[in-house]
């Protein structure tokens, strides 16, 4: 079983994206930055504008994803609606988690909830940002067995990625919804842009439920690409417990398909 944890930036790599994501065949995706147009499900290159900053993303990114995995279930998870811009024209748009799961495992249980604030009706707003976590629970009728996959894309912080009491509230509240869904003893992995540095107080709190990091315990420096130019490369990591069985992990370096790099974990 492979599973696939990736900030997608908005698509602003579009094609590349698309291209692994098909390619990588992996039966769990779990992806944060996903832009989706409720008006329509066709996409365009439009503007992200946050004050001088503005950024290339694609309006409709959920449908094109959920196009180029047509084996997989798709779910989404908004956490705040906000215009995007093409030339001076609006395009109100939601922004928040995917998760694609392949239809031959049954989602016998999930939960989604605000880790960070609460759902941001009236434009994507001041930082530090409402943030979301989803967590499926999967019937793997060939192993007759179950497994809990959570993500969670972690708040924006414009002064760092330090530990905060906001981070420690935000760590305790993903730890209540991962038990909402998973069976203790049963295998678990939790994944995602976390934005906290290797050293934060979060993995604290995630080992009470047995969970510890792949990307730091494999000796991994860098989940950043080419297409960020800060000197601070972790904000992705992926944890397991005991009962997890890894094949392989990797931090994949190429191709790049974001200015983050896919995590994919194969377990048996």
């Amino acid at each position: 079983m492979r599973i696939v944890s990736l900030n997608a930036w908005g698509g602003r790599l579009h094609q590349p994206l698309l291209d692994y994501l098909a390619a990588c065949n992996a039966d769990i995706y779990c992806l944060q930055e996903i832009v989706r147009d409720p008006a329509s499900t066709m996409s365009r290159w439009s503007a992200y504008r946050d004050g001088a900053h503005e950024l290339a993303q694609r309006t409709n990114l959920f449908e094109e994803i959920r196009a180029a995995l047509p084996e997989h279930d798709a779910f989404f998870a908004p956490n705040a609606t906000g215009d995007l811009f093409v030339g001076v024209d609006r395009v109100p748009t939601f922004f928040g988690l995917a998760t694609f799961v392949r239809r031959t495992l049954a989602v016998v249980g999930q939960a989604t909830d605000f880790v960070h604030g609460s759902f941001s009706a009236e434009g994507f707003g001041a930082h530090p940002r409402p943030r979301n976590a989803h967590c499926v629970r999967l019937y793997e009728a060939a192993g007759g067995r179950t497994l809990t996959v959570c993500h969670m894309h972690g708040l924006r912080d414009l002064a760092g990625k330090s530990d905060t009491e906001e981070r420690d509230v935000q760590a305790r509240s993903l730890l209540r919804l991962i038990r909402q869904v998973w069976a203790e003893g049963e295998p678990l992995i939790v994944c995602g842009d976390f934005n906290v540095l290797p050293d934060s107080r979060t993995f604290e709190t995630l080992s009470e439920a047995g969970l510890a990091d792949l990307v730091t315990a494999r000796g991994f420096t860098d989940t950043r690409t080419s297409h960020y130019s800060k000197d601070v490369r972790f904000a992705d990591y992926m944890l397991t417990n005991s009962a997890v069985k890894v094949v392989s992990f990797d931090v994949v370096e190429r191709p790049e398909v974001s200015d983050h790099r896919p995590l994919l974990l194969e377990m048996e």
